[in-house]
């Protein structure tokens, strides 16, 4: 299992807060955790779970992954799957739970087509699949 590296995503969630021009307490408020919580995470002091991250990615508008990638919870991925979750997390019509889930899903499918961390997607795009051999409906 990963470790938090949670000294780098205090200092990395101080850095967002300031150039989003919010205070630790208007933060706090946002992501609906309290102003102590918020400021031992900052000082590495607190290892936040994947909901407190997400909410406060909300609370910032960047993404979760970008926060979980930070915590060490998720490893950066190929730049084509990184695309395919960045338009997934800037639909502004789906929630934060429907993002999650649609990554999971994402996530599933690429590891059961073998492509987890490699950046040859075309076989996957095209839409062959000799598995499936009913390709017209």
């Amino acid at each position: 299992m990963a470790s938090l590296n949670v000294g780098n995503l205090g200092e990395f969630l101080r850095e967002q807060r300031r150039t989003a021009q919010l205070s630790l307490r208007q933060l706090a408020d946002a992501a609906g955790v309290s102003n102590p919580y918020l400021s031992q995470i900052e000082r590495g002091l607190r290892k936040p779970s994947a909901d407190i991250l997400q909410q406060l990615a909300k609370a910032l508008r960047i993404s979760a992954e970008t926060l979980y990638v930070q915590a060490g919870i998720l490893d950066e991925r190929s730049p084509e799957a990184a695309g395919t979750r960045s338009v997934i997390l800037a639909d502004p019509s789906l929630s934060e739970r429907q993002k999650q889930v649609l990554l999971q899903i994402y996530e599933s499918f690429r590891k059961e087509n073998g492509l987890d961390d490699d950046t040859d997607t075309d076989s996957a795009a095209d839409g062959s699949d000799a598995d499936h051999p009913q390709a017209s409906n």
